[in-house]
């Protein structure tokens, strides 16, 4: 995957033309600009700003420090505020938190909170939805060409729907709140090309780690990280996230897919709200371009303690596991699990490992046990996880992921090896600064926690 310098020679008549990025033209049209280039610092108008339960407390400090305790928020209908993090534990500080949300959108007239009050019964809450990032795109908040920011550095995962999505500080998020503007500067574009047919035990988790073991945790470091090609193509929109969602980790600023119809097709029935795509001139500027055969890749984890230890699948298979966790808003979207189900059908044995289950959103919680599993005969993936000896699916949201409270389910309490869907592997996830985790993708882990060891799920795939 070396990367090509391009090389785009002037047009022959007339002045020379430059084009713009995906990126670039989002930043031009939200600073009400005609053009802009990388490097320019430019005022954004937001689209949305969503904040959740750990930074919005924070941003809602900011905003009232900077613009009076009785400021009104630039649009009540722009702000979207999803609890998440910490959400079923008995930590009265993080119960706090909640309500801090709550009194906020009460004040402030905000139409899209997500409310969650039994913290008991998660299905008693009709508003309540779970992981910020899988919930703004089932309510129909990301939408082509906008501005999203969130107070999360996943908020990068919205990319995958063809807008400017980037994580933003609570100082950043309580400047946006009061003014509905954030002072930005044009992300230069990094272009990744991956063509061929996506191979039946690949999935996007597997592709990102591709890319970020090349690159490095640093090799995207504030740049926009467009992909393209016949890969990206072909993939279904979760995919799309999933591949959007890592570019953090690769320190990238945004990740970008153009929208086409897989995109508009999946915003359909979500969102009334008018937009307009925008698309990469063929004239624009790239720092540097990578070609990607995907055909000629392999399931992959990252080692512990970082995103970019990439190592093969095949390769790990003496690691011992104590634990497999499939959740997140990288692994935790329904058709993560519903690849985890199609390895765990492939197989007659019990999974070896405690494997825990924690859906992202309420919807998927949903799905889990409605949903059938293709070519299973109409079982859902609950039925299989059940009969695997998976735990039964938790409540839904980010889970262990973070670590957190004590008491959050799953959280990694003790010294152990795991293998997750999620995103960091860095010394504290998921709760514990001795603990080991591989990162890979739904069928890497059905198929480790088969096994009780990282392995291949091509071992299970026929």
């Amino acid at each position: 995957m070396a990367p090509q310098t391009s090389e785009r020679k002037p047009s022959t008549t007339g002045s020379v033309k430059t084009g713009m990025t995906m990126t670039e033209k989002i930043f031009a049209r939200a600073s009400e600009k005609s053009k802009v280039s990388p490097g320019e610092n430019v005022w954004v108008n937001v689209d949305v700003l969503m904040t959740h339960d750990v930074c919005g407390p924070g941003a809602i400090g900011v905003f009232k420090k900077e613009f009076g305790d009785n400021a009104k928020v630039w649009d009540s209908e722009k702000v979207v505020l999803i609890p998440d993090h910490y959400i079923f534990t008995s930590d009265e500080r993080a119960n706090r938190n909640v309500d801090i949300l709550r009194d906020f959108a009460n004040e402030q007239n905000i139409k899209y909170f997500y409310d969650i009050t039994d913290r008991g019964n998660f299905k008693a809450n009709p508003d309540y939805k779970g992981v910020c990032h899988i919930a703004l795109a089932q309510e129909g908040h990301c939408r082509p060409g906008e501005v999203l920011v969130g107070t999360d550095s996943h908020t990068c995962t919205a990319g995958a729907f063809g807008q400017f999505a980037t994580g933003i500080g609570n100082t950043d998020a309580g400047f946006a709140l009061g003014t509905g503007k954030l002072l930005l500067k044009v992300p230069p574009t990094l272009r990744f090309v991956l063509d061929g047919e996506m191979p039946d035990y690949l999935l996007a988790k597997d592709l990102i780690l591709q890319i970020i073991g090349e690159i490095s945790v640093s090799g995207a470091t504030y740049k926009a990280m467009e992909f393209v090609g016949s890969t990206v193509e072909s993939l279904s929109m979760e995919e799309r996230m999933t591949l959007c969602n890592m570019v953090v980790e690769a320190g990238g600023k945004n990740g970008i897919i153009q929208a086409d119809a897989t995109t508009f097709k999946y915003l359909e029935d979500k969102t009334s709200v008018p937009f307009e795509p925008v698309y990469s001139d063929t004239q624009a500027r790239y720092v540097a371009e990578y070609r990607i055969d995907v055909t000629k890749l392999e399931p992959l984890v990252a080692k512990p303690h970082s995103p970019d230890n990439r190592g093969l699948a095949r390769e790990c298979k003496d690691v011992k596991l104590d634990r497999v966790y499939i959740g997140s808003c990288t692994g935790g979207k329904t058709e993560d699990f519903l690849a985890a189900a199609k390895v765990l059908l492939a197989s007659d044995d019990k999974v070896k490992v405690p494997t825990f289950i924690v859906p992202a959103t309420q919807k998927v919680w949903m799905d889990l046990y409605t949903v059938p599993v293709p070519g299973s005969g109409g079982k859902t993936c609950s039925q299989i996880f059940e009969r695997a000896g998976c735990e039964p699916p938790n409540s839904p949201s980010c889970g262990a992921c973070v670590g957190g409270p004590l008491d959050i389910y799953a959280r990694m309490n003790e010294p152990q090896v795991c293998l997750s869907t999620t995103n960091r592997n860095f010394p504290g996830r998921m709760g514990n600064k001795e603990g080991q985790i591989y990162l890979a993708s739904p069928y890497t882990a059905a198929a480790s926690a088969l096994t009780g060891l990282v392995t291949d799920p091509r071992e299970f795939m026929h």
